[in-house]
């Protein structure tokens, strides 16, 4: 999991490196040539960009920097936090939910993945197998029992 985080955000600042340091100096001269700089939207437009770019490039490299210093082997193996794979059961609408708890920078929620700023992950943070939990959701008061849980250690052989 950590592999592809670190993978996504080398990927996006590669590609950010890119627009800032060839395509967008290319929009920039291209605008310059067209004269009046004061009242030249392209212009304009690409020095906001620029700024855009350089902003985000800055945020990507300080997530990078905390996602180095994550120590795996000093995480608790039988409580949930950062990566771990969770199975709920909702006691009251008795239904299975299955997610990975991430940082909200990188979520997926098409991939399963849950916020550990969201209330279910703030909920849940600190919990053991077999535990039940109640959270209160933007949709009420629900609660939960953790069905199954395989932490961010334990997918990388690391409990024991």
């Amino acid at each position: 999991m950590l592999d592809e985080i670190r993978q996504k955000l080398e990927s996006e600042i590669e590609s950010l490196s890119h627009e800032l340091n060839v395509l967008l100096p290319e929009r920039i001269s291209t605008a310059v040539e067209q004269g009046d700089l004061r009242e030249n939207a392209e212009y304009k437009s690409a020095l906001e960009r620029q700024e855009f770019v350089r902003a985000r490039m800055e945020h990507l490299t300080q997530r990078m920097s905390d996602l180095a210093k994550i120590n795996v082997k000093e995480m608790p193996v039988d409580r949930v936090g950062f990566g771990s794979r969770v199975t709920l059961k909702d006691l009251e609408h008795e239904q299975e939910l299955t997610f990975t708890l991430v940082a909200g920078d990188f979520m997926d929620l098409e991939g399963g993945h849950v916020s550990m700023a969201s209330p279910i992950g703030q909920g849940l943070l600190g919990t053991k197998e077999g535990e039940s939990v109640t959270i209160q959701l933007p949709v009420g008061e629900r609660s939960f029992e953790v069905k199954d849980l395989v932490t961010l250690p334990q997918q990388l052989g690391l409990d024991g």
